[in-house]
């Protein structure tokens, strides 16, 4: 599948990751430039089981994966041209170690204009899709999940903040951190 979205991009131009999630506060790549970005038909949820890196089998926590419908904005980074086949193969091992992700390329839009960037989106129809959860479900994750990178709720929480610092307004995440308030 990385040779299909190598293919794709063509590497004729630079190359262009949307950030939603853990890329935004930690994209573990060298970028030339980042901008705030929004993308049409497809919004943030934490509604994946990660059963390593931030839960485990017997106890699975949650990270967010791009599910279809609404928006969602978050970041846009580029990447030199040159840079683009290292980048890709350091980001595949890091985001596709379990092919969970669909990898699509979205339209971005950025107060410099459009740009089309590679995206990783989650399936309703995949086996990590968590599907509905109750607020006690998430009460019970963000108390107990914790993997190897940690806990879910530190995960939500720092990404909440970075969404926060780039003045991005999540209102779905922002509920779910005070579930643990009440």
């Amino acid at each position: 599948m990385l040779e299909k979205v190598l293919r794709e991009w063509g590497g004729h131009e630079d190359l262009w990751i949307f950030g939603y999630g853990s890329l935004i506060w930690k994209p573990d790549f060298e970028f030339a430039e980042r901008r705030p970005a929004k993308v049409h038909g497809w919004h943030r949820a934490l509604k994946m089981w990660s059963r390593i890196n931030r839960g485990t089998p017997e106890q699975p926590g949650l990270v967010f994966g791009m599910l279809s419908g609404g928006c969602c904005q978050g970041m846009v980074f580029r990447i030199p041209r040159q840079s683009g086949p290292a980048v890709l193969a350091r980001l595949w091992s890091r985001e596709m170690t379990n092919a969970v992700y669909d990898p699509r390329w979205l339209t971005c839009h950025t107060s410099h204009g459009p740009v089309r960037a590679l995206a990783f989106t989650l399936s309703r129809k995949s086996p990590n899709h968590t599907g509905v959860l109750s607020e006690d479900e998430y009460r019970r994750i963000f108390t107990e999940a914790s993997g190897i990178y940690g806990t879910t709720l530190d995960y939500a929480h720092r990404t909440w903040e970075e969404l926060r610092r780039h003045n991005i307004h999540d209102r779905g995440l922002e509920r779910l951190l005070k579930l643990l308030q009440r």
